[in-house]
């Protein structure tokens, strides 16, 4: 999950009733993580288990820690008929993404043998709490919050029906804030498929997306830290200037892409200004400073379940001399990938060769420290659970993205074995139901899910694979995973971008550009250059030299030529060879506009 669906019930959770100061008393609660042991103690000593799923850098949940579960009544009567499980959502993608619709905090109380008894959304206070805890032990038939998990139809097939189709467009289209701008209608945050869609449909010269693409980033700017740099979370009210101060990697890392290809594509100042902004935050904040891994996310509270937008209107001497919030300095493999991807789309797109070090360097750093045999890639040093989807799927995303901007062939190889690791280790249970997220059940009364998310970027991923290697293969799995989200269930769940985006990147085929001559030549360099500084979305850029023994295959037919040229090819035809980097830019806009659905 990129954190899409959870931003949004996130955001709900959080308005909430006031709270009290914490009582001045201490008093002991007693805490585990998530294992088949929380649930053997409950059966043995007859209790329940209390799951409390938190974030690091949840306000909410610092407040929960802070306020409610130091209050007496709740700490008696967790302590005397519950055990507590405390588990952070980073931490273990696969729970992450089974409670993802409650956002965080999230409280979920099971009977001893796992079975659910009651979902709670977002800061629950101490008498809720307690009176909640009391009806439980009273009466532990499950409450309306549990629902029976519907039947699932797979669909016949990966193509969606144009009837479908439509549909998922018209819900896209409502999903836009046309009074103030965005996507969505209670919070403003950025999000990254409703605007890349947008970005993709303007360049095909639909003027009215291209706008709304424009205004989204602009207004997403008022999210950017004027001090630090980095993007924040998100801004209540339904308006883009009362932030909430969090910044999340998965945050930065759509922000740098988008901000990237939109730079790339309109040459406006002020995206690569933000861009560059994001940039300028991961590496000061977020970085290793001897690894080059990026850390997972940093805190909005200065002190737990303290509110701070005081300190976050001080320069920056005046904040550093009240202290520095915590970063959490977890190193996963899954937000090292995003952030290596969105790294690549910033060099391509403004040439910053400290970018394309950094996407190298961590890389690297994440090879040597979280591969597994077979390709795959664990998501921490060691993993309680796992491996799981994510992991593999974003480092894969990684090195392709690398590949794209480098043409080198290492790279596409890792990618590949990516690929190949997560047809073998995460495939549905049966044909149309998904990839999963973990191969291991999350606890005996639940098998693996598939997560819609993570099944829409493995359709992008493994489409835009097979295109770049020429290996069929790689389109298997990309049409297995769209059959999932094929469905209709799935396919009108909301936000749509990514839907559309998935079927797109599916069935057309995307802009090809290649540079043919000898890789090593000044020419084949400038031509390579200048085909990134326009890179958009779906695209693939190869360097092609006719001295290679041993070239990836294609079904192309490139001329032999006296000096170095660069073709564009789309489903229908192949650009005329293009000598002059200064040229490239309009042929690629000229491409897009050919690519009408």
């Amino acid at each position: 999950m990129r954190l899409r669906s959870a931003v949004l019930l996130y955001l709900m959770a959080i308005t909430v009733s006031g709270w009290a100061s914490a009582p001045a008393a201490q008093t002991t609660l007693h805490s585990q993580p998530w294992s088949d042991a929380a649930f053997a103690e409950a059966r043995t000593e007859h209790k329940f288990v209390l799951l409390d799923l938190e974030a690091v850098w949840c306000h909410w949940c610092h407040v929960m820690d802070e306020v409610t579960y130091r209050d007496p009544a709740v700490v008696r009567l967790l302590n005397q008929r519950y055990v507590l499980v405390k588990v952070d959502q980073d931490s273990r993608p696969d729970i992450s993404n089974r409670y993802q619709d409650y956002g965080w905090p999230a409280t979920v109380v099971f009977a001893a043998d796992g079975s659910e008894i009651v979902k709670r959304q977002g800061y629950l206070p101490p008498r809720l709490m307690s009176s909640m805890l009391q009806a439980i032990i009273d009466d532990p038939s499950p409450g309306p919050s549990i629902e029976r998990e519907a039947a699932f139809r797979p669909a016949s097939d990966s193509a969606i029906r144009p009837a479908l189709i439509a549909r998922i467009e018209a819900q896209y289209e409502k999903q836009y804030d046309k009074p103030i701008g965005g996507w969505g209608f209670v919070h403003k945050y950025l999000d990254e498929e409703s605007v890349e869609y947008a970005m993709r449909e303007g360049g095909r010269g639909n003027a009215e997306y291209a706008k709304r693409a424009a205004d989204t980033l602009h207004d997403a700017t008022n999210l950017l830290d004027p001090v630090w740099g980095g993007m924040y979370q998100y801004s209540v009210g339904r308006h883009w200037t009362e932030p909430h101060f969090e910044k999340l990697i998965s945050i930065q890392a759509d922000a740098l892409r988008e901000y990237s290809l939109a730079f790339a594509q309109t040459q406006n100042p002020e995206d690569l200004k933000a861009a560059q902004s994001v940039h300028g935050y991961v590496t000061s904040f977020l970085t290793a400073s001897s690894a080059g891994v990026f850390f997972v996310s940093q805190d909005a509270d200065l002190h737990d379940g303290q509110e701070n937008e005081a300190y976050f209107k001080l320069s920056d001497a005046a904040r550093r001399a009240q202290g520095i919030p915590r970063v959490d300095t977890h190193v996963y493999a899954r937000e090292n990938g995003w952030l290596i991807s969105a790294l690549c789309d910033y060099y391509a797109a403004s040439g910053d060769a400290s970018a394309l070090a950094q996407a190298r360097k961590a890389a690297g750093w994440i090879v040597v420290h979280r591969s597994l045999p077979g390709g795959g890639f664990r998501h921490d040093d060691v993993d309680a659970a796992g491996p799981y989807l994510g992991d593999t799927l974003a480092m894969g995303q990684a090195f392709l993205a690398l590949y794209n901007v480098t043409g080198d062939r290492g790279d596409l190889k890792v990618a590949g074995a990516a690929a190949q690791y997560i047809a073998a280790h995460f495939a549905p249970a049966a044909a149309g139901r998904g990839f999963v997220t973990a191969q291991t059940p999350t606890d005996a009364a639940y098998r693996p899910h598939p997560d819609r998310d993570e099944n829409v970027a493995l359709v992008r991923f493994a489409s835009a694979l097979a295109v770049a290697s020429g290996e069929d293969r790689f389109r298997a799995t990309a049409a297995e995973a769209m059959r999932y989200i094929a469905a209709e269930s799935v396919a009108l769940q909301p936000l749509s971008a990514g839907v559309l985006l998935a079927n797109e990147d599916m069935t057309e085929a995307p802009i090809h550009v290649t540079v043919v001559g000898s890789a090593a030549s000044a020419e084949v360099m400038a031509l390579h250059a200048a085909a990134l500084r326009s890179i958009t979305s779906h695209e693939v850029i190869e360097i092609r030299d006719p001295a290679d023994p041993a070239p990836l295959p294609t079904s192309v037919a490139y001329p032999p030529l006296k000096r170095a040229a660069l073709f564009l090819c789309t489903a229908e035809a192949c650009s005329s060879p293009i000598f002059r980097g200064e040229d490239v830019r309009a042929k690629i806009q000229r491409a897009q506009l050919q690519v009408q659905r």
